[in-house]
């Protein structure tokens, strides 16, 4: 059993991919060129945004959102202590502080009321302004935007959406990917929708953070390449890339989400009896939809987290523990960022939580065989 089955979603797609990645080998145009453009807009089109710009990667995303909106020394960038490093990598990258937030235990996402008391004590206590919330959608589902905004409207603040893992996520009607100011994603392989290799993408419906960041990712551009008006960087979704996610992106918006959504509804129903133990499952609220990039259990209290993960791999379950040491903690970040309340949510997360393989291409057989593992724990 793979943890994400990659190779059976290659072979459910082969045909169209071999056919995309054969047409461009054949055109010998591998930047650039209508692949790419026609990928920025189906996937502005699937998020019902005005610009989609494609990257290399989705950290260079990030840190494009923020170049754009002139982050820098003197500015404080709130990230929940509880995700993956490049969310808060970026922002001493660009000169400015993290603050990190802590999250709410049930959904793993920013906690609206921590962002509070975090704006506030940044105000009272540094000589920071406020500048940008990161929000990020973790393991699928996507953060509380409608109390987010609220609050970086408030503020004064930019709201910048990272949805490397929420992609194809959903509240209400709107999709994961059109709640930020500016949003990006990650095509890393394993995420919702990737590529075979790396890539990223911001969303904005603004045209001029969209000239700006176009101009940023090309060395600065302006008229044309060799026109360098302002220092930027080289990142570029490259051509064979962007023909197989066009038709990833295909498959993803026609049964992919509805599949791992399947899945998921199936291990509901088969760990159910994992509650009684003092397990945690995952929760969706209401009007929400994940996209399930990762489905993620919480051990009991006091578990041996390590004891169980060797045991589940002795029955063939590989697992994965997503992430085992706060943002705050990170060696990086020592006397780079602040943490005014010590985070202990996630704290107690990364203590407990355990992964568990997923993916659109799963079984029912394979989510009973994951049941089996766990029951006789």
């Amino acid at each position: 059993m793979d943890f994400r089955d990659l190779k059976a979603q290659y072979a459910a797609l082969k045909p169209a991919v071999d056919g995309a990645v054969e047409a461009v080998l054949s055109s010998g145009r591998f930047i650039g060129g209508a692949p790419v453009a026609e990928l920025e807009g189906a996937l502005a089109d699937y998020v019902s945004m005005d610009h989609c710009l494609t990257c290399a990667n989705g950290t260079d995303a990030l840190e494009l959102a923020l170049l754009a909106w002139g982050v820098g020394e003197g500015d404080a960038v709130f990230v929940p202590d509880f995700t993956f490093f490049s969310s808060g990598e970026v922002v001493p990258l660009v000169g400015a502080t993290p603050v990190f937030v802590d999250v709410d235990p049930a959904t793993y996402n920013m906690d609206p009321a921590s962002l509070r008391r975090a704006v506030a004590w940044v105000r009272e206590s540094t000589g920071l302004s406020p500048k940008v919330v990161v929000a990020v959608d973790l393991f699928g589902l996507p953060a509380d935007f409608p109390a987010l905004r609220e609050v970086c409207d408030g503020e004064g603040m930019f709201l910048l959406e990272d949805g490397a893992q929420g992609f194809g996520g959903m509240i209400g009607g709107a999709r994961a990917c059109s709640f930020g100011d500016i949003s990006t994603t990650s095509f890393f392989p394993a995420k919702p929708l990737g590529c075979y290799g790396d890539g990223g993408a911001v969303f904005t419906d603004d045209d001029g953070w969209d000239a700006l960041m176009g101009s940023l990712a090309v060395h600065g551009k302006g008229t044309m390449k060799y026109d360098n008006v302002r220092l930027g960087m080289n990142s570029r979704l490259d051509t064979l890339q962007a023909a197989v996610l066009s038709v990833k992106l295909e498959a993803f918006a026609g049964h992919e989400v509805a599949d791992v959504n399947r899945v998921a509804a199936w291990y509901g129903e088969a760990l159910s009896f994992l509650g009684a133990r003092g397990w945690g499952l995952p929760e969706v609220p209401q009007g929400y939809l994940s996209s399930w990039a990762q489905y993620t259990v919480k051990v009991p209290e006091g578990a041996d987290r390590a004891a169980v993960q060797a045991t589940l791999k002795d029955q063939g379950v590989p697992t994965m523990v997503y992430y085992p040491r706060p943002m705050h903690r990170q060696p990086a970040f020592d006397g780079v960022g602040l943490c005014p309340d010590g985070c202990p949510v996630t704290c107690e997360l990364c203590g407990r939580v355990l992964s568990l393989p997923m993916g659109p291409y799963m079984g029912r057989d394979d989510v009973e065989r994951v049941a089996a593992a766990l029951e006789v724990l």
